[in-house]
């Protein structure tokens, strides 16, 4: 793993995280501002999983800051290509996923804030 998607977080808060914070974000997630809930494929089992992600969107561009490194989530993305998200009580297809490395001067303002520490997985936006 590059040292730059590096988790930032402990083990154990991962693990608080997983198993306590996200079944309540998850519900409430496509709701509050600054949050999303992004559905997704399992890229070896094939199961439908929904992982709420802390996230803004730039134009048509969603962002998501790496703070956990390269989640399985990320993977599973990045594999097949595509997910569906809710965002602000909006649903979008998430298409050309990529990560952006740490750094990145190109992007707009926010997202050149937040990739100055920290990795960003970023997503073009389709409105379904």
């Amino acid at each position: 793993m590059d040292t730059v998607e590096r988790n930032m977080f402990p083990a154990w808060f991962d693990r608080l995280q997983v198993k306590y914070m996200n079944p309540v974000v998850r519900k409430l997630g496509p709701y509050l501002p600054g949050f999303a809930v992004i559905e997704h494929r399992g890229r070896k089992s094939g199961r439908a999983f929904s992982t709420p992600v802390n996230a803004f969107r730039v134009g048509g561009t969603l962002y998501v800051a790496m703070g956990h490194g390269r989640t399985d989530w990320i993977k599973n993305i990045l594999a097949a290509g595509e997910a569906e998200t809710t965002y602000a009580f909006r649903r979008y297809r998430l298409v050309n996923p990529r990560v952006i490395p740490r750094g990145e001067t190109s992007l707009p303002g926010l997202a050149r804030f937040m990739a100055r520490r920290l990795p960003l997985f970023a997503a073009d936006t389709v409105t379904t």
